[in-house]
């Protein structure tokens, strides 16, 4: 069977739908293929169930590329006020939480369920379950061989995503696609991912699983992000370790400031002064949970003495461990809990204003599978809608 359509688009994800929805109401003939059973899996899963679809506090600064200009062009042809335009045209009730978050009140299912209706406002084709076996540049644009038969297009979409959540369907086939073209790929990793600890500081951490705290966490080469952290049964999780893995190259350490609100080495000799009796794990206990105050000590190897008795070695290295802890995690949880993939199609290969391939006419790559990583707090989800939204005025 042979199909026709004008914009074909790979990938049934944020950007893809958005870019597919996009071209439809400009008049174009659209179709989507994916190889998921569902469209949007990774939409319905975010955020826990809700979907933080956007941040209100969009800046091309929250983002990491090669090219730190290139992810200008697209967030503002498409800003977040204008996606936040169209969740309340839909009807979609939702919230902020911290540092601007915008949630669904309800389900991320209404996201999925608007970008969906504004695809078949457009008659857009949408096909799941299809395989592609192989695409080739002919005169007239790309014709695709999928299971369902082969589709000609004039303008062909990736939209494929990167490699975080291979349970969700994630695949390398847009990187291998971008390759088959000639583009440049950058080295791709976890992005957005938890911690593992090293063995002899997974004994000490393990047991206390589940406790979290607000703690500032930096990787040497970027921001520090003052948020929560938790403690699981493999390592360090939470906003604020997330933030910063986007940030550490394999191998480095992190800097934890586990008492960013408290100058310690201040806070302590205030302490002894007033109450040089108080023992050292009743003085850390006013400051974390009683276990991870007793974990602390035998981690350190600090001597639980009365305030008033510690010596000058110990007085030095309590706010030292405690404002400036160097950990080296052991790694990370890799591509299975990663929310995002570092990396991907070269931004240089691109145009920042269309998404389209500089040497490759008709050829667009939109979204995850691209050199372009936000930080956690709905600024992945804008990205896909403002690549997705000026693929779309371009195909």
């Amino acid at each position: 069977m042979s199909l026709e359509t004008e914009v074909l688009v790979i990938g049934a994800g944020a950007a893809g739908l958005m870019c597919a929805a996009t071209a439809a109401a400009r008049g174009r003939k659209v179709m989507v293929i994916d190889h998921a059973k569902q469209a949007g899996k990774k939409i319905l899963i975010s955020g826990g169930g809700r979907c933080n679809f956007t941040n209100l506090y969009v800046e091309p600064a929250n983002y990491l590329c090669s090219n730190p200009h290139f992810v200008k062009s697209a967030l503002a042809q498409y800003t977040q006020w204008d996606f936040i335009d169209l969740v309340v045209r839909h009807n979609i009730a939702y919230h902020e939480r911290d540092h601007g978050q915008l949630f669904c009140d309800d389900s991320a299912k209404e996201i999925v369920r608007m970008l969906l209706d504004e695809c078949d406002k457009g008659q857009v084709q949408l096909r799941l379950r299809t395989e592609i076996e192989s695409v080739s540049r002919v005169e007239s644009g790309f014709a695709v061989a999928t299971s369902i038969g082969r589709i000609q297009c004039q303008s062909l979409v990736v939209a494929t995503g990167g490699l975080s959540m291979p349970k969700l369907g994630a695949t390398p086939y847009g990187y291998k696609l971008a390759e088959q073209f000639g583009l440049r790929l950058k080295p791709t990793r976890a992005g957005l991912v938890p911690f593992t600890l090293q063995p002899q500081d997974k004994q000490h951490f393990e047991p206390l699983s589940g406790i979290s705290l607000t703690a500032n966490v930096a990787a040497k080469r970027g921001p520090a992000f003052t948020e929560q952290m938790l403690i699981t049964h493999r390592g360090l999780s939470g906003p604020s370790v997330l933030q910063a893995s986007n940030y550490r190259e394999p191998g480095e350490g992190v800097t934890i400031d586990l008492l960013p609100a408290v100058d310690v080495a201040e806070a302590l000799a205030l302490a002894r002064e007033q109450n040089p009796k108080r023992q050292l794990s009743t003085w850390l206990s006013e400051h974390f949970p009683g276990r991870l105050a007793e974990t602390l000590i035998a981690y350190h190897g600090w001597p639980n003495h009365p305030l008033g008795q510690l010596n000058k070695a110990t007085l030095a290295a309590i706010p030292e461990q405690l404002n400036r802890w160097q950990l080296k995690p052991g790694g990370d949880e890799g591509y299975r809990t990663a929310e995002v993939t570092l990396g991907g199609v070269d931004t240089d290969e691109l145009s920042s204003k269309t998404m389209e391939c500089k040497r490759v006419p008709g050829l667009y790559f939109v979204g995850e599978v691209m050199d372009v990583t936000g930080w956690l707090g709905g600024f992945n989800f804008q990205w896909a809608w403002a690549s997705g939204y000026v693929a779309g005025q371009n195909v």
